[in-house]
């Protein structure tokens, strides 16, 4: 019989589980404690584990493994962010197939993914890594400010700080101390920002779908507002460039299969687009349930099924894919549980459910369809429902 165990310490991926349940494989979840009565799909789990935040590498690693003492695992599969180097982790103490260490850094980290791309060719913003003085006091000659300080292993855009002069970082530095190692040092540059959503199957992208996010979510992330993201016209020269990159770049650092999210910026100066940052997971802030109204793709069965071929030596075989626009609105709410009734466009999919958020996702046919209902929403959800609150230190979901 046949084991996978996931680890998640958000709620999230219950797609994935059921999708593996469905498939004949026995599953465990660990997660946290405070998410031991979270709404897992239990029926589709052999055992719900639970440990203690903030565990060590070492202490989860040995939970783990005394968990393996009665249960053969096959697989070691990390549904969040958070979760991917110790995933990577236990692989590598086990020896199971998959990302090791130094595969998945180039998925998580901000300063080897860079390195990576910049190694490989692929176009990125001037960067510099956060270690040398003098290496820092050469880029900062050569490449004009603005900079952005970003924690290298933070998902989304939480801790990025923006940075005007030399002053301000050799401060901001001061105030990191010994942590600043962790950051590497990026050229701001202004732009419109995309995401590829796609599957790796063997190496290459069997499946992608290229969006636009409305507001940078650096933006939303630091000033509030509403988060929006479309589906990019498949007739476009932006979605022609952006599935060439990505095909290029998402399995370059090492992934044999699975999913990825990517962003990429086209830059206001010269129209070109840059690689920003991938990671080897399903997108947050409701992407995923994007990506399957404009392409009935759900990411988290396919890679449930990527998984299963992969543990059983089948071929994955991708499900028809429909050539839709969606559009996602959404915002944190004053409301605990506010009411979008008042939405009534037949284009309307999905209503959001969560604690303290409103928000949409919209299908049509055509791309100016979807823009049009954005852009109206966008400005009705900042009047009815938004509420603002400073960026969090960690993520929340």
């Amino acid at each position: 019989m046949e084991r996978i165990l996931c680890i998640s310490t958000y709620e999230k991926g219950q797609d994935l589980l059921r999708t593996c349940a469905e498939s004949g494989v026995r599953t465990t979840l660990l997660t946290v404690d405070k998410l031991r009565n979270a709404n897992w799909p239990r029926e589709a789990l052999e055992d719900l584990a639970t440990m203690p935040e903030n565990l060590t590498s070492e202490q989860i690693l040995n939970t783990v493994s005394w968990m393996a003492r009665g249960r053969r695992f096959d697989r070691v599969v990390a549904l969040d962010e958070f979760d991917l180097e110790i995933a990577a982790e236990i692989r590598e103490h086990w020896r199971l197939p998959g990302m090791g260490v130094t595969t998945t850094a180039f998925y998580r980290d901000k300063l080897a993914m860079r390195t990576g791309a910049r190694d490989q060719g692929f176009p990125v913003p001037e960067f510099c890594r956060v270690l040398n003085n003098d290496e820092l006091r050469a880029y900062m000659a050569e490449v004009p400010a603005p900079w952005l300080l970003k924690p290298r292993t933070s998902a989304s855009a939480l801790g990025i700080r923006k940075i005007h002069d030399s002053e301000q970082l050799w401060r901001t530095l001061d105030e990191l101390g010994d942590r600043q190692s962790h950051f590497v040092l990026e050229q701001f540059v202004p732009g419109e920002i995309f995401h590829v959503d796609a599957i790796v199957s063997e190496g290459k992208v069997v499946f992608s779908a290229a969006h636009q996010y409305g507001r940078p979510p650096m933006q939303v992330m630091h000033e509030g507002g509403v988060f929006t993201t479309r589906t990019v016209d498949r007739g476009s020269k932006d979605w022609k460039e952006l599935t060439a990159f990505n095909a290029a770049l998402a399995p370059a650092f090492g992934l044999g299969h699975g999913v990825t999210h990517a962003e990429y910026i086209k830059a206001h100066a010269d129209g070109k687009f840059y690689f920003l940052e991938i990671a080897a997971r399903v997108g947050g802030a409701f992407i995923s349930d994007l990506v399957e109204a404009s392409t009935s793709v759900n990411l988290w069965r396919e890679w449930a099924r990527l998984e299963v071929a992969q543990l059983r030596g089948e071929r994955y075989v991708l499900p028809a894919v429909t050539e839709n626009y969606a559009g996602s609105v959404l915002c944190l709410s004053h409301t605990a549980e506010p009411d979008t009734s008042a939405f009534d466009a037949p284009e309307i999919v999905h209503r959001m459910k969560k604690h303290h958020h409103a928000g949409l996702i919209v299908r049509s046919d055509g791309a100016q369809r979807v823009a049009e209902l954005l852009e109206e929403y966008s400005a009705r959800f900042a009047q009815m429902f938004l509420a603002t609150m400073p960026a969090p230190e960690k993520p929340t979901a």
